[in-house]
């Protein structure tokens, strides 16, 4: 059996090695929190792992059907593996902070969609993907973070008698917003990667609208018009999403600020230059990372 300790620091190399821009933000946060994303982050790379690996559909499905079991386990307080790393750290995160772990849940169905390869009509199917895979996240992480008015989940104590009081349902639907948010920025970034891996996430309705080519992004002017609208629905949900900071601790909101800097930065290159997308995929450099993390320690609201 791995100790709680060992399953951490696997979970933090995990994060550390393949996290990019999620990793700016938590280490920004006190070691217990630090220690309790990096295993929902390893957790949820895990899941993702499987939609975006090399086995065949019908592999998939089972190992996706396989994680529901392991997460209703830890939703019960049991482990399938206590030689696991990181459902021993999951575990214990969720032992120490009111997690809702059966959020994980949606992660392993939006990966679903993704192995069925599920078309997305309207706006509002692109954006229902997106709290699934990143709103869930959200929620995750508002369980670690606590807020403002729940300070017994600040402070990560829970206990069988009633336990920490769980964020209102407003807080966790501005987790939710903001997780839209960022996944709608991953989806402009990753257009020509998803469209390798046989995924078009931005809707077909919409695609239509812009005159794009039935499972093409194509003629690039039309493709250039499309991913400008979508940024600029990016950007409404940025706006709602950020609501969240007035919530949050300082160093939870710092955590957040971090990670949605990030992406706001990234956001406003897609808008200046949508067409840039089409030829691959677009990143910030280390030093814009770093000032959007320096910025969100100073209080500055992405």
């Amino acid at each position: 059996m791995i100790s709680g300790e060992a399953a951490y620091r696997r979970c933090e190399e995990i994060t550390w090695s393949q996290a990019r821009n999620f990793a700016y933000g938590i280490r920004l946060l006190p070691p217990p929190k630090r220690r309790a994303m990096a295993a929902l982050y390893a957790l949820a790379r895990r899941i993702d792992d499987v939609g975006d690996g090399d086995w065949p559909q019908q592999r998939k499905l089972v190992a996706l059907e396989e994680l529901h079991s392991t997460i209703d386990a830890l939703e019960a307080g049991e482990n399938v593996d206590p030689d696991d790393p990181v459902l021993v750290g999951v575990g214990h995160a969720a032992s120490q902070y009111p997690i809702p772990v059966a959020a994980l849940h949606e992660i392993v169905q939006g990966c679903e969609l993704d192995v069925r390869g599920h078309t997305y009509v309207t706006m509002e199917d692109t954006v229902r993907y997106c709290r699934l895979v990143a709103g869930s996240v959200g929620r995750l992480s508002l369980g670690v973070f606590g807020t403002k008015s729940t300070p017994e989940a600040a402070t990560g104590r829970a206990d069988g008698a009633g336990g920490a009081a769980q964020p209102s349902v407003a807080v966790e639907d501005l987790a939710d917003d903001l997780g839209v948010a960022l996944q709608l920025t991953n989806m402009l970034r990753d257009v020509v990667e998803d469209h390798r891996m046989g995924r078009i996430y931005l809707p077909e309705q919409e695609r239509e609208r812009f005159g794009l080519l039935p499972g093409q992004w194509a003629p690039p002017e039309s493709a250039a018009a499309l991913l400008r609208f979508v940024a600029g629905q990016a950007v409404m949900w940025f706006e709602q999403g950020l609501e969240l900071l007035e919530h949050l601790d300082y160093r939870s909101k710092a955590c957040t600020a971090a990670m949605a800097g990030i992406y706001r930065r990234l956001l406003d290159r897609i808008m200046a230059q949508p067409e840039a997308v089409l030829s691959g995929r677009i990143s910030l450099p280390t030093h814009q990372k770093a000032l959007a993390a320096v910025r969100s320690l100073a209080g500055v609201r992405p």
